[in-house]
């Protein structure tokens, strides 16, 4: 195991890219934290959905909000956090997520183990969930062992009031 040099990561550094609904800000990977986690930012614009239902088979997610109301469904659980909560999201688990303010919200993302951050890194080049070839994004998915369902997205907006793609913060 190597030994990372420590350093500090300022409020504008990292990578930074949108997904086609949310931002993502790349802060710590997996070759940093020798593929025991990472760590990416979601700023999100207001009542947007993140991404359709979708389920993890490799990792496990915490939502960490940082400022604003994220709004979850984990399973058939609803649920909203605010700044200082965190929010457990298993791998297996049919989620989703969004913005359930009229401000801004941002969260930082914990991914354990580490890998997933590259999806989002593959997804930003192709323009984000709403902007995808479908073949291409199913590609993408099974490659990372995640399970999205694209037809949620219909019933999820009129259900939780939230709009599908979001918009740049």
């Amino acid at each position: 195991m190597h030994s990372a040099a420590t350093r500090v990561l300022g409020p504008t550094e990292g990578k930074a890219g949108f997904l086609g609904s949310i931002g993502v800000r790349f802060m710590l990977d997996g070759e940093t934290s020798d593929g025991g986690f990472a760590l990416v930012e979601h700023p999100m614009s207001a009542h947007a959905l993140a991404a359709p239902l979708h389920r993890h088979n490799r990792e496990d997610e915490y939502s960490y909000v940082l400022e604003g109301r994220m709004g979850a469904l984990l399973g058939e659980e609803v649920l909203e956090a605010g700044p200082g909560e965190l929010v457990r999201k298993p791998r297996g688990e049919w989620h989703t997520f969004w913005n359930a303010g009229e401000q801004p919200c941002r969260i930082l993302e914990i991914i354990a183990p580490a890998g997933f951050e590259q999806f989002f890194s593959e997804l930003v080049d192709l323009g984000g969930v709403a902007q995808a070839d479908p073949d291409v994004l199913g590609a993408l998915c099974e490659r990372y062992a995640l399970e999205m369902d694209p037809a949620s997205v219909p019933a999820l907006l009129e259900r939780f009031g939230v709009r599908f793609p979001g918009e740049p913060i």
